[in-house]
């Protein structure tokens, strides 16, 4: 981690909207939603170890965050309901999410809508 990352001050998640809070020591603060951390998971289940191995996450926008554990004093690890809890948000990860959340975001949905996957859960 680098010197001058960012360190969260408070992590909140609020169950009711999906969404997690976020406030840095910068005095920035950030909401992002269960969905968009669970897409962007830095897990190598989801990210592979290289560009090319990255596996495009659909159907998570019903997915929840279960739990938030401390990993010792630079990441927490998110337990999701679908059973994903092998993703370590180091403080730089989610500052970097945090700060390109809609550039991020934008990317996603145009992987998706160019695979013609969805956003929604199949059933």
């Amino acid at each position: 981690m680098a010197h001058s990352t960012p360190i969260p001050t408070e992590i909140e998640y609020h169950k009711q909207t999906k969404v997690l809070s976020i406030s840095f020591d910068t005095a920035e603060s950030y909401h992002l939603t269960a969905e968009y951390l669970r897409v962007y998971s830095p897990s190598a289940e989801v990210r592979g170890h290289s560009d090319d191995q990255a596996v495009l996450q659909v159907g998570k926008a019903d997915v929840e965050i279960q739990g938030i554990e401390p990993v010792g004093t630079y990441a927490v690890l998110l337990r999701f309901d679908d059973g994903h809890d092998t993703g370590i948000y180091s403080w730089e990860w989610l500052y970097y999410l945090s700060q390109n959340q809609d550039t991020l975001w934008t990317e996603y949905l145009a992987k998706l809508e160019k695979v013609g996957a969805k956003r929604a859960p199949s059933n």
